[in-house]
């Protein structure tokens, strides 16, 4: 992805790439949306709206923008690994926001990751400082961004693809807004007069759209912007969020090799040696919260087949198995911080 939007960013104001592939993308994933709500009978509320307005701001007019700005600042393997250890916040940010206890393995996991981001950003000899606030912004952003997503996700039933497509469309709206008003001559001249904001002046909308540039496009909007998402969101559906995740786990090491061989980048040696430590942290994690899942099924499993040897009509016994699986939660909990 980073090297596509490296590439796109030579014909395209990033603010406008950013808000072209959200805006298609969620427009491309709308159809599927429509059909998982109307399967649900499900009608959006006000509540819902803001919502999304919520989760588009956070997602693509912060983090995305950040994003964006980061892979225009700095290398594009850099980037891609800073914004790799997104989950790591997010797992800060469900501990400090739903209350969510860390596991041991998941702490390791966070303070291996943090001990790999200092490595790479390495504050004694800082050489772009600010495309690396830029990529750790946008990852902390991004793992907010998740929280809430879930959190909406949990009290509104709504899927990954109905969440992720109107979270791009309610997004591109906002940040369509704020390209509007760039265009007030006022605000326009006061952003030209300082050389760090004039990527916001005058933001075009469609300037730069040509049949060279079409399929390139096409490819970040479509392939990378919804495949990418809603292929995740898809998995986390049908398999289970450590399998979806594997994709955070594999980029750090993935992306730096398609940089180095398609962008000609040259990585250092302490850059890799920062690489290196965060895929064992997501490795860590991986593993852990692998087993996390299997120790839960089981569990879950073996309440099952003890409630379903017990006499009682089927919802008596779908009320056992839900109490039960909650006094198991309960139980569980204090324990939570030593497990894995």
């Amino acid at each position: 992805m980073e090297i596509a939007l490296k590439l796109a960013g030579q014909a395209f104001n990033g603010i406008q790439l950013n808000f072209l592939r959200f805006l298609i993308g969620g427009l491309f994933l709308l159809p599927f949306a429509i059909r998982a709500l109307k399967k649900q009978h499900f009608r959006l509320t006000s509540r819902d709206l803001a919502l999304f307005l919520i989760t588009g701001f956070s997602c693509v007019v912060i983090s995305m923008t950040f994003y964006q700005l980061a892979v225009e600042s700095d290398q594009a393997s850099t980037v891609a690994v800073l914004f790799s250890c997104n989950p790591i916040f997010a797992l800060i940010f469900s501990y400090l926001i739903l209350h969510e206890r860390l596991s041991r393995t998941n702490l390791i996991a966070v303070l291996i990751s943090l001990i790999g981001l200092v490595i790479i950003v390495n504050p004694a000899h800082l050489t772009r400082p600010l495309g690396m606030t830029l990529a750790l912004t946008s990852a902390v952003t991004f793992g907010l961004y998740s929280i809430i997503s879930r959190w909406g996700s949990m009290h509104r039933h709504f899927n990954g693809l109905t969440m992720t497509s109107l979270t791009f469309l309610a997004g591109a709206a906002e940040l369509a807004v704020f390209m509007g008003i760039s265009h007030v001559p006022a605000i326009n001249n006061l952003l030209i007069a300082r050389p760090a904001l004039r990527i916001f002046a005058a933001v075009p909308f469609i300037q730069g759209i040509t049949p060279q540039t079409f399929l390139l496009l096409a490819y970040i909007c479509i392939g990378v912007t919804a495949g990418g998402f809603g292929f995740y969101f898809l998995a986390m559906e049908t398999a289970d969020v450590s399998t979806a995740s594997l994709v955070f786990f594999i980029k750090p090491a993935l992306a730096p090799l398609m940089a180095m061989f398609m962008l000609q980048e040259r990585i250092s040696l302490l850059t890799w040696s920062g690489i290196g430590v965060i895929v064992l942290g997501s490795i860590i994690m991986f593993i852990g919260n692998r087993f996390a899942e299997q120790d839960n099924a089981m569990q879950y499993k073996g309440e099952f087949s003890k409630l379903n040897r017990q006499p009682g009509t089927p919802s008596e016994f779908q009320r056992k198995l839900a109490q039960n699986h909650q006094n198991l939660a309960n139980k569980k909990q204090p324990k939570e911080n030593l497990s894995k």
